[in-house]
């Protein structure tokens, strides 16, 4: 599996969208998953948010993961079994367009500013390296629209070179 992981706005759903168009892997986006099925188990008052049920999402994803050729969107890592990814892509976004995006998505106060200081820190990426084999995880840059591109070429490059070395 192809796991595009990253702050909120970085892209990842773009991205994963159109790398499931061109690859013909199946694209999940945890987040809607886990709202389609309620998979949650409890609320956040402060981030006003519902509390992800990980081990509900992990059951409804163990058999697709399984089979294979999968693109997982979402913006934490360190719930999902190690098996499950071939290759770990961290988007990484400058942090006045990650404003300028979250704020459009209407996140303000303590949400905006955490989401923030996550990317500033490189929170997710510091996760992704400890969560899976070093080799596996890397940083691309999501700023602009040939960013997008320049990834997506990459990540393709990537995939083609995968299955001929395991078929």
């Amino acid at each position: 599996g192809v796991f595009s992981l990253g702050t909120p706005g970085v892209g990842k759903t773009t991205l994963g969208k159109e790398l499931a168009s061109r690859s013909g892997m199946t694209y999940v986006n945890v987040g809607d998953m886990a709202k389609e099925g309620e998979l949650y188990e409890g609320f956040d008052a402060e981030y006003d948010c519902p509390i992800l049920d990980e081990d509900r999402v992990i059951d409804e994803l163990e058999d697709k993961m399984s089979e294979g050729g999968v693109i997982i969107d979402y913006h934490g890592c360190d719930f999902f079994p190690e098996r499950w990814f071939d290759i770990v892509f961290v988007l990484r976004t400058e942090n006045s367009f990650l404003y300028d995006r979250l704020e459009s998505r209407g996140y303000k106060g303590k949400k905006l500013q955490d989401n923030i200081q996550c990317e500033i820190f490189q929170t997710l990426y510091e996760e992704a390296m400890s969560s899976y084999r070093e080799e596996i995880v890397h940083q691309l840059p999501s700023n602009t629209p040939e960013d997008l591109e320049r990834n997506l070429d990459q990540i393709m490059q990537w995939i083609e070179q995968w299955m001929k070395d395991n078929n």
